[in-house]
């Protein structure tokens, strides 16, 4: 089984690497790599949603004494220098991109319109959408859910430093279990930190599965499409 179209859902924090913060052409080079790879191979249409927390995170910047609205529009400004990032590491390795804003900013990208995304994909480019809902108080796993839902993604691929769902953070306690496969509702119940509530609640009333998985291990992405056991199953 292959997926004929996917939402990759990237954190912020993975593109900074080991330095933490910014931007690390390390992380970028190879991942484009792997998506132009995974394009060829297996032809699926890709998009993608990327978070900003290498640069500002919109709840944390309430600690500066910034009020939430502003902090998270300053977030979502964030997510828009990493895609255009990645499609400039995306279009090196000779793939051909989209950057499809939530608010307006014409001269660097285009508007989300849903079906010139689809127009988009279904031409083979990569798609990445920025700027979260362009809402404030939403976060970018919501965004992720919405976009998923709204382009008809057979799967959101949730990309972690951790090779799936556990019941205890796996870092800092090494009993912790991992689940293969969880039910949309029981990680809800049980408070587990994959995607906050709302993009969970999304997915769960549409029914868009999620495969939670470690983006730093080479070819799981490639895994995933190609419908491998990788990571956990939410469903």
């Amino acid at each position: 089984m292959t997926y004929k179209r996917i939402l990759l859902k990237l954190s912020g924090e993975a593109l900074a690497g080991e330095q933490k913060f910014g931007i690390s052409q390390d992380i970028l080079a190879p991942l484009a790599l792997e998506i132009k790879n995974i394009q060829q191979q297996y032809k699926t249409e890709i998009a993608i949603v990327i978070g900003g927390g290498n640069i500002h995170r919109g709840v944390a910047g309430m600690d500066s004494g910034i009020d939430r609205t502003t902090s998270d529009h300053m977030g979502m400004l964030a997510t828009v220098i990493n895609s255009l990032a990645l499609q400039g590491a995306l279009e090196q390795a000779g793939v051909f991109t989209r950057v499809m804003s939530a608010i307006e900013i014409q001269r660097i990208s285009e508007i989300y319109i849903r079906r010139r995304a689809i127009r988009h994909l279904e031409k083979g480019r990569v798609v990445i959408f920025a700027a979260g809902t362009g809402n404030p108080y939403f976060t970018t796993d919501t965004a992720a859910a919405l976009r998923a839902n709204e382009i008809g993604a057979d799967l959101l691929l949730k990309a972690t430093k951790v090779d799936g769902v556990y019941d205890q953070d796996p870092v800092n306690n090494s009993n912790a279990k991992k689940y293969e496969s969880l039910k949309y509702i029981d990680v809800i119940k049980q408070g587990l930190k994959v995607m906050d509530t709302t993009a969970i609640s999304l997915c769960m009333d549409n029914q868009i599965k999620i495969r939670v998985f470690n983006l730093f291990q080479t070819g799981n992405i490639a895994k995933v499409i190609a419908g491998q056991k990788v990571g956990t199953l939410i469903e």
